[in-house]
């Protein structure tokens, strides 16, 4: 499973972006999708989880309020999944990536439990 993200930039705090991961068409009836943000020297932490084509979203404490996580499944040749981010703050810095599982989010969506990887887009947040 190919995945590619898009969107990252430069922005200031309490500004907003909206991350793009593009993936086979029906990745979301076979996947649960999850976003990820690691910054260098720090493990790859867990961000946000979608199950399946319901939409059923989870988040960490730490996103809960500020980010959403969206997908668009009308296009003919990819489902596109999206973490909108607002309100974002330093300590949001990271390279973002997207990934999925076989397994539901409510299994934790743990980085060790993705199957397949993007290769992230780099997000900056500077007052």
């Amino acid at each position: 499973v190919q995945l590619v993200e898009s969107g990252g930039d430069l922005v200031h705090t309490g500004g907003s972006l909206r991350l793009s991961c593009a993936a086979p068409r029906y990745t979301l009836e076979d996947y649960a999708v999850a976003w990820f943000r690691q910054v260098p020297g720090k493990e790859r932490e867990r961000v946000s989880c979608i199950s399946g084509t319901a939409g059923q979203t989870f988040y960490v404490e730490a996103v809960k309020g500020r980010f959403t996580m969206t997908s668009d499944l009308t296009k003919n040749t990819e489902d596109l999944i999206y973490l909108e981010m607002t309100n974002l703050r330093e300590d949001d810095t990271a390279r973002y990536y997207c990934a999925v599982t076989e397994l539901s989010c409510t299994f934790g969506f743990h980085a060790s439990d993705m199957d397949y990887w993007g290769n992230g887009t780099e997000v900056t947040v500077s007052s």
